[in-house]
Order: structure tokens, then C-alpha cells, then sequence
């Protein structure tokens, strides 16, 4: 397992810091740190940049930053697809990691035809769903997807950047005529939920703004972007109702579905604690009680609620960290909060400094290095990259 455990976290190491030569060795990045802070946010598919004016950047270096991402989406499957040198039921692993990088190469060629069928030249086109399916959100256009100015281009990515917050999993169980166990899921179903009751109460936030028609894509994209992790935008939420930003701060807590290529805490851990919390109250009133955890009429065990419990425990830890560090630059409090958030769960915008249109805060290096480290983090479970830090790690 220490084995697995560091070839892992090295080969993602590895990775990003060669990544970075093109970025470095283009001109356009004249210190190797900022090189290094958009290879991890390409790879991480967090998707925040330092750069000002993304169109100056030549086509070749549009596209390899781009496919940055893409890979990086692919990441974690190719972490599971390793899985077989290791583990005796590692050919089931790595068949369903196949399964998944097919399901994840057919959606993005899918989302490109349909981008060029809606007259998004092929470059774009590709770029665009090389960002979407990895939640990455680099965009390849100052204004990010707002440049088409396109409600066919919205609706679709919209769409995909849905269906990659999902377990990629549940797309093959639809494929092999198994819906009905994805309409059961739990996860999908709190997820699905989140995405239609937050984008349903924005709109209606937004009323006195524009349309209803332009408010209902908007919030649909938008929602759909920040509990993806994509980090797209086509609107400025900077402008919108302070109520109708509070809903989308919450949504950068959140994060897609296990089984996904999103970022953040995952709805799935939610679920559990929030189970885990409902039959602490009930303890209260019935002492005698026997409860136990139902997930997909499964009964849940104790071990997984504390495995959960303490990744979300260390999660928080690392972001208040994380916001201490930006903060040490002088940012102020909800910046430096914003910051550490977007970063952790790649989100890639945030509120505020962070939002839509605004370029990455300016800070020194020694955060942009800490930044990269957070990234990697998020991408990662947490444990994995903190055990490297223990005694007990290196004895095993």
C-alpha cells in the first residue's frame, strides 16, 4: 500500500512540474512559479489562471493547456486503472476504469459534435468540451463562455457539465438499461435536487433582472457550474442579489458525486453525515434504539461514517490553513476565503476577487506555491497526500 500510496502522489507531482515547461518555456510565463501554478490548476482541472489576456496565447499553447485539464480529469481513473499491480480484485478495478475513461472519452466527443452542430468553430469546440468534461473550466476567450453570447452553447454545457458531476458509473447502468437503479441512488437524487431547487430559487431571486428566460438558463449554468467544480461563467454574479450569491457561496462547499471527475467534499459524504446526524437526534428521544445507516437499502457500518467524518474534518482544517496562508499576503478575510475554497475543491472561481471577469488575486510566490499544494490536495483524498507527513507512514 506505501508503495501504491507514493507512486501516486509522485507520478501527480511528477506530472504537473513537467507540465509546466511548455507554459514556462512559451515566454508567456516569465516565472517558472506561475508556470507551475496554471500547469497544477490545468491538471488539478481547478481551472483559476494568472493570466490577464488568455487570447494573446498561441494555439498551440491554448490547446496543450486545455488538454491539461482533460488529462487530468482522466486522472483518477488512470490511478484506478494502476490498481491491478496492486490488489487481488484489481481486475475488476481496472475493468471498471476502463469502462469509466470510455464513458468520459464518448461524452467529450459528444459535447464536440454537438458545440460544432450549434456553430462553434472546431478549435473552441474542442477546447470548450475538453474543459467541461473535466470540470476544469479553462476557458481559451477572455470573457470565458459569456464570448459566444449563445443559449444553445449554454444549454449544452450546462448539461454536460451535469452529467460529469455525476458517477460516471450511473451513465453505464443507464446504458445497460439499469435506470432505475440511478433514479434510486441517493446521491443522484440529492444531487439532482440541489441543482434544480438552487437554480430554481436564483431565477426567481432574479426576477426583477432580466427575463425569466435568461434568468432560468443563467442559474441552471451557473449552479450547475459551481457544484460541478467547472468554474464556467457567462454572467456576472458579482452583480446579482446578495441572497441569490449566498446560494451560490454554499454550492462551493458542496462538489459533485463520488465516481465523478468534480472536486470538492462530495455530495456523498453529506449524505452520510446528514444520516449519521438524524439518528443522533433520534438517539435522544428513543435511548433504547438501535439505528443504523440505510443508503441504496444497504445498511451502512460505523468504520465508513468515521473514515467520512474525518476527511470532512480535514478538509475544513486544510481550508482554514489555506485561507490563513492567503491571508498572510494581506488579502482580506473573505478573499483569502474564497481563495482557499476554489482552490481546495478546484472549483476555480469563487465570489468577490474570485469571481466571474476577475482575473486570479495578485499574490506572492510563497502562496501561489502553498496554492499548488492545496490543489493537488483537493484533487487528491486528503489522507493520501497527509500521510506522507506522519511517522507511522514511513514505519509501516
Amino acid at each position: 500500500m506505501k508503495k501504491q500510496v507514493l507512486l501516486v502522489i509522485f507520478l501527480w507531482f511528477g506530472v504537473c512540474l513537467l507540465g509546466a515547461l511548455p507554459f514556462y518555456i512559451s515566454g508567456f510565463f516569465p516565472d517558472f512559479t506561475d508556470a507551475l501554478f496554471e500547469s497544477v490548476s490545468g491538471f488539478t482541472t481547478t481551472g483559476a489562471t494568472m493570466l490577464a489576456d488568455i487570447e494573446s496565447l498561441p494555439v498551440w499553447l491554448l490547446l496543450w493547456r486545455a488538454a491539461t485539464q482533460w488529462f487530468g480529469g482522466m486522472g483518477i481513473l488512470l490511478t484506478v486503472t494502476m490498481l491491478p499491480f496492486f490488489s487481488s480484485d484489481g481486475y475488476k478495478r481496472g475493468k471498471k476504469a476502463r469502462i469509466l475513461l470510455l464513458i468520459y472519452t464518448a461524452l467529450t466527443a459528444l459535447q464536440f459534435v454537438l458545440l460544432v452542430i450549434f456553430r462553434m468553430n472546431w478549435f473552441d469546440a474542442l477546447t470548450h468540451s475538453f474543459s467541461t468534461m473535466s470540470t476544469g473550466g479553462f476557458s481559451i476567450r477572455n470573457n470565458g463562455a459569456a464570448y459566444y453570447n449563445s443559449p444553445a452553447v449554454e444549454w449544452v454545457t450546462t448539461g454536460f457539465m451535469f452529467l460529469a458531476g455525476i458517477n460516471l458509473y450511473m451513465i453505464w447502468l443507464i446504458l445497460r438499461g439499469k435506470a432505475a437503479n440511478v433514479i434510486r441512488n441517493s446521491e443522484v437524487k440529492v444531487y439532482t435536487g440541489i441543482v434544480l431547487i438552487a437554480s430554481v430559487v436564483i431565477a426567481i431571486m432574479l426576477r426583477a433582472q432580466s427575463p425569466l428566460g435568461t434568468n432560468i438558463r443563467q442559474a441552471f449554468f451557473h449552479v450547475t457550474s459551481l457544484i460541478s467544480t467547472s468554474g464556467f461563467y457567462t454572467a456576472d454574479y458579482n452583480k446579482w442579489t446578495p441572497a441569490a450569491q449566498g446560494v451560490l457561496f454554499f454550492l462551493l462547499f458542496t462538489g459533485g458525486c463520488l465516481g465523478s471527475v468534480a472536486g470538492g467534499v462530495k455530495i456523498f459524504r453529506y449524505v452520510i453525515l446528514s444520516k449519521q446526524a438524524w439518528i443522533e437526534m433520534k438517539r435522544l428521544v428513543y435511548h433504547r434504539g438501535v439505528f443504523n445507516i440505510q443508503l441504496n437499502k444497504r445498511s451502512g457500518n460505523k468504520k465508513a461514517v468515521y473514515r467520512i467524518a474525518g476527511f470532512v474534518f480535514l478538509y475544513f482544517f486544510i481550508l482554514f490553513l489555506a485561507a490563513l496562508l492567503v491571508s498572510s499576503s494581506g488579502a482580506d478575510v473573505f478573499t483569502s476565503l474564497n481563495t482557499a475554497v476554489i482552490c481546495l475543491g478546484n472549483i476555480g472561481h469563487g465570489l468577490g476577487e474570485t469571481g466571474a471577469f476577475m482575473p486570479f488575486p495578485v499574490l506572492p510566490a510563497y502562496v501561489k506555491w502553498g496554492l499548488c499544494l492545496t490543489m493537488i490536495m483537493g484533487r487528491l483524498e486528503l489522507q493520501i497526500v497527509l500521510a506522507l507527513f506522519t511517522k507511522d507512514f514511513w514505519r509501516g
